[in-house]
């Protein structure tokens, strides 16, 4: 726990500047964290990053994460959007599987498009959350932060009832409520200090909705590891497992927030 706590605490000293500053230091940061869960995702499956195929799962993921502003800029210099690109990266890994033989498989090459799209759309739209404007990255943020708080801390003091314990066995329905209760009230007082200008009931409304999709990114990864029977999805962040392990409910949260129009 102690170095859980250190971990945390120097990620978040790491981290929030970034959150802080926005534009192009937090888009690259965005790219760097892109590219360390592709490498974790690979990984479980016995694949490497640093390999013909995986580099071009990087490609497409590069592609997909775009920001707005940069893809503008490529299409007016190339003429072709970011989903052609990562189009041409799947061409590609399916012509790898036929120049080695089949080494490399069809279910390499879904699984390495399914990873691109999956990182590839969340960081894309953490991205643009933070250039909708701070206040925005913040509570998206915090209702996340909260939501895992939320669970842990209530699950253990009184959870009893097993969620799903073929996938995540720790966690209980009175941890999952209690996120969602604990999303509910970090989201209502930040709407009380800054202005999030959302009607309360639909801020309430997307805060739940939120809240139960960051649940769900969770319990997603940790089918994810116990389908490839790891721990973590990694090791770079000592106590707390990988980069995936840390960003599991952020990219589902992310997307769903512009999904919903609520950004």
């Amino acid at each position: 726990m102690k170095q859980r706590i250190i971990t945390g605490i120097i990620a978040a000293a790491l981290f929030i500047p970034f959150v802080y500053v926005g534009g192009t230091p937090f888009t690259l940061l965005m790219y760097a964290l892109g590219t360390v869960g592709l490498q974790e995702l690979l990984n479980m499956k016995g694949r490497n990053l640093w390999s013909i195929p995986g580099l071009i799962a990087l490609f497409a993921l590069y592609a997909l994460m775009l920001p707005d502003k940069w893809a503008l800029q490529i299409f007016e210099w190339t003429g072709y959007i970011k989903v052609e690109f990562a189009f041409l990266a799947v061409i590609l890994l399916l012509i790898h599987t036929v120049v080695v033989k089949n080494s490399f498989t069809f279910d390499d090459a879904a699984f390495a498009v399914l990873g691109t799209l999956y990182l590839g759309m969340g960081f894309y739209y953490t991205i643009e959350t933070r250039e909708a404007g701070l206040a925005f990255i913040i509570y998206a943020l915090l209702i996340v932060w909260f939501t895992d708080s939320g669970a842990y801390f209530t699950g253990r003091k009184i959870g009893k009832h097993k969620l799903w314990p073929e996938i995540s066995p720790n966690k209980t329905v009175e941890g999952f409520v209690g996120g969602i209760i604990w999303a509910i009230g970090i989201g209502l007082i930040l709407n009380y200090f800054i202005d999030l200008d959302k009607p309360v009931l639909l801020l309430i409304g997307v805060t739940i909705i939120a809240s139960v999709f960051g649940q769900m990114g969770d319990l997603v990864e940790s089918a994810l590891k116990r389908h490839f029977n790891v721990k973590d999805s990694g090791h770079i962040l000592p106590g707390h497992g990988g980069i995936l392990d840390r960003f599991d409910s952020i990219l589902f949260v992310m997307p769903l927030l512009h999904f919903l129009h609520f950004i």
